[in-house]
Formats: structure tokens, sequence, C-alpha cells
């Protein structure tokens, strides 16, 4: 359990934490905030609900959480035209409230916390599967959330060799560079006109793309692989068929929440290829441990969820309270 922060001052200012606060806080520690707030009862079924409004030119979502030390939201703008303006497609800030008398005490770059978070669920979700080191990865993206799992999969499972495929080469060549330039790993570039060969001989690959389709067949993924969606949770878009979803052994975060936003599920689900019974959880993997191997693939689809931004902004919180480096934890528990 992580250590209760000490009560505001009623006339203490409102911490301003931006990306250097966020990244201060290491990979393996941010899944480990994760794990924590799962031993100390989140239900993820029970979570707050992401609300999402249509605005003119994108939209504007909020996600609010709360725990006994903490209650926070995080709300940010969805603008697909900002790519071309050079700005982030993805804006905001998350609000951090104390628990007990519910009085702000930080407020912290909303963008910077989802590209921690998203491999923070990840980086849990695979170690809770029973990976311990993932020494080759496939990764469809070039974007944020490519390098940041690229960074977390180095950081936490060892990764030595990484392909990189993209529908714009310059992208995948791109972001092959800075892999190269900034960790010690082995890195290739490639176009999805690659994809199906490059799916048939991984064992790990993980989507971080706001594709509307299927990057490649499920009939590609080899016995026994793992495959991670993270790049949408819109209930239009699907980085996996239907073929795949049927013939994986399907994690998600909470299935309601799948249900709800994850296109993968959802399509798989009203076509009759996948029986949500079958979903298994992070809480009852939490709960149980790592499931049997089998032959099967293992497919963990993840959207994204308001315990979880909680989770690792009072994480956040604590270590800029503490004022030190983030210390190296150990294993990512279970109950």
């Amino acid at each position: 359990m992580p250590t209760s922060a000490a009560p505001p001052h009623p006339d203490a200012p409102v911490a301003v934490l931006g990306p250097g606060d966020v990244s201060a806080l290491a990979p393996l520690a941010a899944a480990q905030s994760l794990s924590e707030a799962l031993s100390a009862g989140v239900d993820p079924e029970h979570d707050g609900v992401r609300s999402r409004l249509e605005t003119p030119h994108g939209q504007l979502l909020q996600m609010p959480a709360a725990s006994r030390e903490y209650a926070g939201t995080k709300i940010l703008t969805l603008t697909p035209g900002n790519s071309s303006r050079g700005m982030p497609d993805i804006q905001g800030v998350y609000v951090l409230f104390a628990g007990d008398t519910q009085q702000p005490v930080a407020i912290i770059d909303g963008a910077a916390l989802t590209r921690l978070r998203t491999p923070a669920v990840t980086a849990l979700g695979l170690r809770l599967l029973g990976h311990r080191t993932i020494p080759r990865a496939l990764v469809f993206g070039a974007g944020v959330q490519a390098w940041e799992h690229v960074r977390f999969l180095h950081a936490v499972f060892g990764l030595q060799k990484v392909a990189v495929a993209a529908r714009n080469p310059k992208a995948a060549a791109d972001l092959a560079a800075k892999v190269e330039n900034e960790l010690p790993l082995e890195v290739s570039p490639h176009g999805l006109d690659e994809a199906e060969a490059l799916v048939s001989a991984a064992d790990f690959t993980l989507c971080c793309t706001a594709s509307p389709d299927p990057l490649f067949s499920g009939r590609s993924v080899r016995p026994g692989a793992t495959v991670v969606a993270t790049g949408s949770h819109q209930p239009g878009n699907r980085e996996l068929d239907r073929e795949l979803m049927s013939r994986a052994r399907v994690c998600i975060e909470s299935v309601t929440t799948a249900l709800a936003e994850a296109g993968e599920v959802i399509d798989a689900v009203d076509s009759g290829e996948l029986d949500a019974g079958n979903l298994t959880t992070l809480a009852s993997l939490h709960q149980a441990g790592p499931p049997v191997p089998s032959a099967r693939p293992t497919v963990f689809k993840t959207t994204g969820m308001p315990w979880e931004d909680l989770a690792i902004a009072a994480a956040i919180h604590r270590l800029w309270l503490s004022g030190n480096a983030s210390p190296a934890p150990g294993p990512v528990e279970r109950n």
C-alpha cells in the first residue's frame, strides 16, 4: 500500500505539475501504483464514467474517480485537426483533490499523464498475464504511444529488439531513429504492406494506432502469441479483427468499459464470435494469478479508465511531495 500523503494546509497553493514531474515517476513505479490500487480494493466495474461532449472541432472528455486518499478528474480535448497545425491532438489537465477535505492539491499535465498511464496499464496487464521478459516485439504505430510503449517494454521487460510498422514510412523511420538514438535497442522500420509477414513471425505484437480498421488478419497471429491493442476508446474503431478475437483468450480492464468503448470487443460480441462471459479482467488476474499457458493467442485490449489515471496521478503527487527521485520498486505484486 502507498504511504498516505499528509493533509494539505488550508492555505497551501495548488501544485502545478508539468511533464517533467510526470516523467519523474519510473515506468515500473507507475505500473506498481495500479497494482496497489487493485490491492486496495478498487473495483474497475464500478469506476467513474467517461463523459464525452462533441464540440465543433472534436471532443471534450472528462474522467472522474475517487479513493479514500484522493479524488480527481482528467479533462481532455481531442482535436484531430491539430496535427496539421503542429499541435498535439490530445491536450488537457488532471485536477487532483485531497480525499478527506476534497481540497484541490494539484493540477497535472493531462497529456503527459495519459502518455504515462497507457503503457503502465499495458505493463501491469502483461505482468498479470505472466510475462517477465519480452526480448522482441512488433509495434504498430509511430506516434507518442508507440514510443512510450517501447520505452516501457525496455525498462520493465528488457526489450532488446523491436520492429516498427506504420502506414507512413517516414514516421516509422523517424521513430526507429529516435529509439536507436535514445535506447540500446536493435530497431527496424517497416510499412503496413509487410504487416502479415511481421505478425506471423512475432511472439509479441503491440498496436498503438487510431486505425478504424484491423491492421492485419487474425489468421496471421501465431499460436501462443500475445497481442496488445491500446490505440482507441472509440466503439467504431478496431485495430484487431473478429477472427483474432474469436481465436484468442481476451483480457480487458473491465467488462462494463469494454462493452461500451472497446470496438474490437463490441464487434466480436455483437457478431457472435466472442462470448462476453469468457472475458478475463485485470482484477480477476490480480486476484487469481496468471492463466494456465495455452496454445491460443492472448489479446489484451485497453481503453483507459478513470481509476488508472487517479492511481498514477496520486503516485506522481506523492513523489512530488517527497522531493525525491522515484525509487526502484520490486516486481508488480498480486494478492
